[in-house]
Order: C-alpha cells, then structure tokens, then sequence
C-alpha cells in the first residue's frame, strides 16, 4: 500500500515533478518526432480492409499468383446527350491507344471503347496496377487517364468511373483528414475547456498533455506500424478524435478532484497526491475499460475492425498516462494561479455541492421511481427509431456526402450499358473443369455476359457481366446464385470473387462482428464493474442503462439520417462502432460517479451518497461529455458519410448518457434502490441514520 502511493505520488513530488516533466519532453522528442510519418505507414490496399477467411479475399490470394491483387479498374465514360459524333468515336478510340502506353495500366487488359445501343456514350476499361500503394495511389493515375481524355474533348463530357475512380475520389476525401480533424477538434476542446474552467489560463494544460499524448501515441504506432501493425486511414482519423476526447475526459476528472482537495489542503502538492490517490483508481478503470473493450476488436473478421481496436487502444493508454503524470506535473508546477480568476482558495468551500446538480438531486430525491420510470420510458420511446435503421451497408453515391466525378460517372454507365460492366464477377477454379464453370455462370440469372475461360497458372478464370448496379441488394443476390452454381461443379472447387463479392461478404463479417463481439465488450464490462464497485447488483443496473442510452442515441441518430440529413442508410459496421464508442466511453462515466457513490455511501449511507456524488460529479462528468462529444461530432466535417455518421450518433449518445442517463436515470436508480445497489458487499448490510437531505444541502467537503 506505502509503495503504491509513494508510485501515485511521484508526479505531485516537490521534486519529482520536474523529473516527470523531463521524462516526457524526452518522449516527445524521440516519438514525437515520428508522428508525422504516420500518414506514409498507412496501409490502404485491399488487405487491410478485407475479412481474410472470405471467399472474395481467397480470389485475390489467387490471383495474386498470376497479377497484382491491387489491379484497379477505370471506367471511362465519353457522354454526349445530343449523340456521339464519328469524331467522338475516333477521340475514344485513340485515347484507348494512349491508356495502354501509360505504365502503370495493364495493357494487355485494356477493354473497349464499347459504344452504347443509343448511340449517347461510350465506355473504355482501363485496369491500373497501383502496387503497394492502394488507393494512396488512385488520384495520381486518375489525373493521368483524366488529362489524355480530356485532351480535344470538344464539348464531349468525360468521366471516370468504376473501382478506380471509387478509390481516388476516397483518396481524396480522406486527404488531409489529419489536418482537417485536428483544427477541428482544437478549437472544440478549447471553447468548451474555457467555458468549463472560466480561466483564461487553466485549459493550456489538458491540450497540451494531449497533444504531447497524441505526437506520442502516433509516433508509437508508426514504430509497430513497421513491425506488422496494420494502420488505415479510418483509424489513424479516429485516432485524433479519440485521443483529444478521452484524454481531455481524464484531465477534466482529475483537475476537478484536484480544485475540491486545493480547498481541503493548503499544500498543492499534498492536495494533488490526495487526488491522485482517490479520482485516480476511478480513472484508471475507466481508461481500463475502454481499452480492453476496443482489444475485443481483435477477434473480428473484418481486418479494418481488426486492426482498428489496437491502434485506438495504444491511443487510450498514452492518454492515461499522460494525464496520471505529465498533467499533475504541469498543474502542481505552475500552482493555484492556473485556476485565476476563481482560484480554490483553502478552507473555502466546494461550490459544486450548492450548485445546479445538487438541486437536482434534491428534486430527484422526492419520487425517485417515478423519475427513473419516466426516463426510461422516454428512452425507450427514442429507442423505436431503431426500427427503421438501414445498417445493410451503404451503395458507393452514399458513401459520400457530395457528388464526386465516379459517381456521376458510374450514373451515366448504369443508363447506357449494364449496371455491372467494369467491375466483373470473377470466377477461378480448376483447368479440366472449365467449360462447366462457364456454362454454370451463363445460365446464372443476374449475369448477361461472360469473358473467357482463360488460363492463369494452371487455374481457369471466368468474368461476368451483372445486370445489376454491382453495390446494388440485386448483385449481392446474383453473387450468392454464382456462387450456388459454380460450387455445384464437382472438382472444380470454384471460389467467386470481384467487387460486389467484396462488398457482399464484408457487409456479412461485419454483421458477424457485432453479433460476437458486443456480448464479449458487455461481459468484460460487468467484470470490471463487478470488481470495482464489490458488487452485482450496481453493475447490472448500471449496464442496462447503458445498453438503453446506446438504443435510444441509435434510434435518434436513425431518424435523422432518414428524415433530416437523407444519408439513405448506414454502414454495416456503423451498430458495432456506435456501441463500442457510447458502451466503452458511456461506462467511463458510470465509474467516475458510482466510485463516488460508493465513497460517500460508506461514510453517511445511500441516500446521501448518491447525492452527493450527483452533486460533486455531475458538474464535471457534463462537461466531460460535452468535450468528447465536440470532438466525436468533429468527424461531421469530413465528406465520408460513415465517418459522419458516427460522430454525430456518438455526439449525440455521449451528450445523452452524460446529462440524462448517468445524471437523472441513475441517481434516480441508486435513490430508490437504495443499500441494495452495493448487494452483496457490507455496504448492503449497513444502515445508516441519515438527515433529511430535502432540506440540508448535501456536502462533498464533509
């Protein structure tokens, strides 16, 4: 017990301060200096996104014997709505010459030019190798397909299409996404740090140690980046976000311990050891819990959940440390001037135990079942939206909150040529059975042309045409027929494969995914809850609010994408992220309170326990969620529809847990239940004499 406070106290030492502060300058100096490299360590091929066990994904193993798995196909569209001109067909022709003199397409696989039955377009398939690179690679060889059609274009209206023109349009979306996410969420943690702490001064010390957390945890991650860890553009993203919000999270906790024990001790580094000894545990459980439940990722299908859990939980675990040390260095350096213009002067008293959530309490104190019954009523009703939640994946024109060229490319294709052509359905299996592999896919209903058989070391390779739009329900029915016909052919061990089975069976992991691992996050979350409040009954109750404050921010957020912002749908993954986001970050907060709970129920019993720990937390646990929900709701400013998505159901699910749930549900929950929220610890057991606190202010210095 001596060593372990002697540990918690070092960065509150009146010397081993300045040791903690030396300590991580050297680690910003060190990683930090790499952070910027990140960017250039991210892996945005196709691996790093696909669930390995997939058929889909065992088509391109295979291929990869024989061609690059990062073999992107263009689609140029020549358009002209008065109808083509014999000088538009020649300009079509000689372009296609020109594509196969570019190095980096594929020549021999070069298609076209195909005119269309009414004569108004023309469509040219230009497969591009883009290597190692994946999309990083996309808008550097859309520029040079787009510059050479466009040249003599006279009036002919030119497009790019098809996965390539998919790929450098995301590429481009997610271009300086780093810079774009970072001002962004600054300026979000900033206002809101000035409006909570009402110093001009006090908010440079949580963004600094998040930024110093930040430069490091990404320098850290570029180092396993380059020893096997898979890093995308989705995580690195939300890397940012997470780490500013959850950090900030933390320094608002602790700063808020460390201002009540500043008026308790006239020494700053003793009041800041006290505070570290009792906001601490809290903090830590909290930070635990996040980062095992985004470890729960690992066991995922899909490789970009898969890697996503890691790379977010090194982020989580950088921040803790750094607001456990470097932020307790930093505020015991520089003192009670921090906090001017109201500086926690010693012997004063607490304000937040007069203040508006005690009031609420109080209230909530006269008919506490009503008030949780009520709530949760309410919350059920805002649950409903749920019903009308589309997660069966979003088509490539949701996929972005704008009109990129691809997709006014891929429109102008599904109206003059069949919705499929350019992004194939790819069949490989074994030579001798050949020609019944053709037949079984020609006679698929869906398909209305098929390429080959050709041969490729020593396997047969069929494509076929999908009538259908290829990110359509339709195609995804015509891949499971293809794959019902060909797996029929004895001795062909056929595998189906292309884009819409891409599509298809990432869209299945992931519904595989959530139905695995949000039971997993729910148990590992009653454990730890279980273990830190030495009981069963507060951690059952404090999960079901949870899981209801989860379904009421997810049936909110369906009714706006449906009916205000016409997103037209979700991402498959969109259920799962939500809930490992708002259940993760949601139980942050749940600790926070009950740990207080529980500490001032051992001292006066459960009726004051649970109002003053309302009454000393519920001022901080706001505005903690009101800055992680700022920076979740920062993600809204990129033009991914996904990413926006979710920062705006997370925004909106933190803003709710934290003012509602956690705030009214459950100290309506811990006042009605009373003693019986700690069963079977001793404090169920203990009863004892408490005043009326309908009338007595309750007191978090006592």
């Amino acid at each position: 017990m001596n060593r372990a406070r002697a540990i918690v106290a070092i960065p509150s030492g009146r010397r081993t301060k300045w040791a903690v502060l030396v300590f991580w300058l050297i680690i910003v100096a060190v990683l930090g200096s790499l952070a910027g490299k990140l960017t250039g360590a991210e892996k945005n091929d196709a691996s790093s996104w696909l669930p390995p066990a997939a058929e889909s994904t065992k088509v391109l193993d295979v291929q990869s014997r024989f061609q690059s798995p990062n073999i992107f196909p263009a689609v140029l569209v020549y358009y002209r709505q008065s109808g083509l001109t014999s000088t538009d067909k020649a300009k079509a022709a000689a372009d296609a010459l020109r594509f196969r003199g570019v190095p980096s397409v594929v020549h021999s696989q070069v298609a076209g030019p195909f005119v269309s039955r009414d004569g108004k377009a023309i469509e040219t398939i230009v497969p591009v190798n883009l290597g190692s690179k994946g999309w990083n690679g996309a808008t550097d060889a859309v520029t040079t397909l787009r510059t050479i059609a466009h040249g003599n274009a006279n009036g002919l209206a030119i497009h790019v299409a098809g996965p390539l023109g998919n790929a450098a349009d995301s590429a481009s979306a997610f271009k300086g996404i780093d810079g774009i996410l970072l001002v962004a969420t600054l300026a979000v943690v900033i206002i809101l740090l000035l409006i909570t702490y009402r110093s001009p001064v006090l908010w440079l010390m949580p963004v600094i140690s998040a930024g110093v957390a930040l430069a490091t945890a990404q320098g850290l991650i570029y180092l396993l980046a380059k020893h096997g860890l898979t890093v995308n553009a989705q995580s690195a993203g939300i890397l940012l976000v997470l780490v500013f919000g959850a950090g900030t999270d933390y320094a608002l906790l602790l700063t808020a311990r460390y201002r009540e024990e500043l008026r308790r001790h006239e020494d700053r580094h003793e009041a800041m050891a006290v505070a570290l000894r009792r906001a601490g545990p809290a903090i830590v459980a909290s930070a635990g819990t996040v980062i095992i439940s985004l470890l729960t990722l690992t066991i995922a299908e899909l490789n970009s959940t898969k890697s996503l859990g890691p790379v977010l939980a090194i982020g989580v675990a950088v921040a803790l440390l750094a607001m456990m040390t470097l932020l307790p260095a930093l505020l015991v350096i520089f003192g009670r001037w921090l906090f001017w213009p109201v500086k926690p002067a010693y012997g004063t008293e607490e304000p937040t135990t007069r203040g508006f959530w005690a009031r609420v309490g109080r209230r909530i104190a006269v008919r506490p079942r009503v008030v949780w019954v009520v709530t949760a009523l309410i919350l059920g009703a805002m649950a409903t939206g749920l019903l009308g939640l589309k997660a069966g994946g979003l088509t490539t024109a949701q996929g972005f909150r704008h009109t990129p060229d691809s997709v006014v490319g891929q429109t102008v294709v599904d109206q003059h040529f069949p919705a499929g052509a350019g992004q194939p359905v790819v069949v490989i299996g074994n030579q001798p059975q050949a020609a019944q592999l053709a037949s079984a896919l020609r006679s698929t209903p869906g398909i209305t042309g098929v390429a080959g058989p050709f041969s490729a070391a020593g396997h047969a390779v069929l494509q076929g045409t999908l009538i259908s739009a290829p990110d359509s329900q339709a195609a995804f029915n015509t891949i499971d027929r293809v794959r019902t016909a060909v797996h029929a052919e004895p001795g062909a061990n056929a595998l189906v494969g292309g884009n819409t089975a891409v599509t298809l069976d990432i869209n299945r992991a992931s519904a595989h995914d959530r139905a695995v691992i949000i039971p997993v996050i729910l148990v590992v979350v009653f454990l730890i809850l279980g273990l830190l409040l030495r009981a069963l009954v507060a951690p059952i109750m404090l999960i079901a609010t949870v899981v209801l404050s989860f379904a009421a921010a997810l049936g909110v957020s369906a009714l706006m994408f449906d009916h205000v912002f016409n997103f037209g749908g979700a991402d498959t993954s969109f259920p799962l992220f939500v809930f490992v986001f708002l259940v993760a970050l949601g139980i942050d907060y749940n600790i926070f309170l009950m740990t207080r709970v529980r500490e001032e129920t051992g001292k006066y019993g459960p009726r004051r326990g649970a109002l003053t720990g309302l009454s000393a937390t519920g001022g901080v646990i706001t505005s903690a969620g009101a800055v992680l929900a700022g920076t979740f709701a920062a993600l809204a400013t990129l033009p991914v529809t996904f990413l926006a998505e979710l920062g705006f159901a997370v925004a909106f699910g933190v803003l709710l847990d934290t003012i509602v749930v956690r705030s009214v549900l459950v100290t309506a929950l811990n006042l009605d239940l009373g003693h019986w929220v700690w069963w079977p610890s001793k404090l169920s057991r203990r009863s004892a004499p408490e005043p009326d606190l309908l009338e007595e202010q309750p007191s978090a210095a006592s």
